[in-house]
């Protein structure tokens, strides 16, 4: 039997319409699946469209440029250099987890044409890994404010090929420098991936005008 992680479950539209869309996306280090929940309605989805939004908790462990603290983590950082030393294997295993609940909502009835998986921070690394690696055609990619960690590690899947990634990033961040967004639009875009990038005047966040730029985005994706 396989172990879900918990998750906050959000439902745009559940009464309109059978649901048939899905987007699973991750918060970053030591947050909670209740980060983003007050997102949803402010996104300005489309009233024809029934989409339910996946919030994972990260499981607890120890972070090491934490001083070994135990806090809700998607993997261990092991050096906050500007390459980012972290431990690949829980990114996998994290990865792995994303699966999962990719799985469960194709068992519900949504195609896997119809699920965008995206990330913040911490939880955009594993955003990455899972979706660029995943065996079926996915809706789209979302990574905010986050690193391509696992780029030597990725077997990138034929079918995600031509997958719309959505990148975006603060310009004033100060956790994740704005660089380290730009180094993954490059090296996507190199390996032929349609990429959209856009920054904005802001440290490591997000603003009004980029929800309301992801809810247009994932209209696109999702129509």
């Amino acid at each position: 039997m396989t172990d879900y992680l918990d998750a906050v479950i959000v439902e745009h539209n559940p009464s309109q319409k059978t649901i048939d869309r899905a987007v699973i996306w991750l918060h970053g280090l030591g947050a909670s699946g209740h980060d983003f929940e007050p997102v949803v309605p402010q996104l300005g989805l489309a009233d024809d469209m029934a989409v339910r939004f996946i919030f994972p908790h990260a499981p607890n462990r120890p972070v090491t440029i934490n001083g070994g603290m135990v806090m809700p983590a998607w993997y261990d950082i092991l050096e906050m250099s500007l390459e980012r030393k972290v431990d690949i294997s829980q990114i996998e295993q994290s990865s792995q987890k994303i699966h999962d609940l990719i799985s469960r909502e194709i068992e519900r009835g949504v195609a896997p044409e119809h699920i965008v998986i995206a990330g913040f921070s911490q939880g955009g690394a594993v955003a990455y890994h899972a979706a660029l690696g995943y065996p079926e055609r996915l809706a789209g990619l979302m990574t905010l404010s986050t690193y391509l960690a696992t780029n030597d590690h990725i077997v990138f899947s034929a079918a995600n090929k031509d997958l719309p990634i959505l990148i975006e990033h603060g310009t004033q961040d100060p956790v994740v420098p704005v660089v380290l967004g730009e180094q993954a639009q490059q090296l996507l875009s190199a390996k032929g991936y349609n990429v959209q990038y856009n920054t904005y005047p802001m440290a490591h966040q997000v603003c009004m005008p980029q929800i309301q730029n992801i809810g247009k985005w994932l209209n696109k994706v999702l129509a």
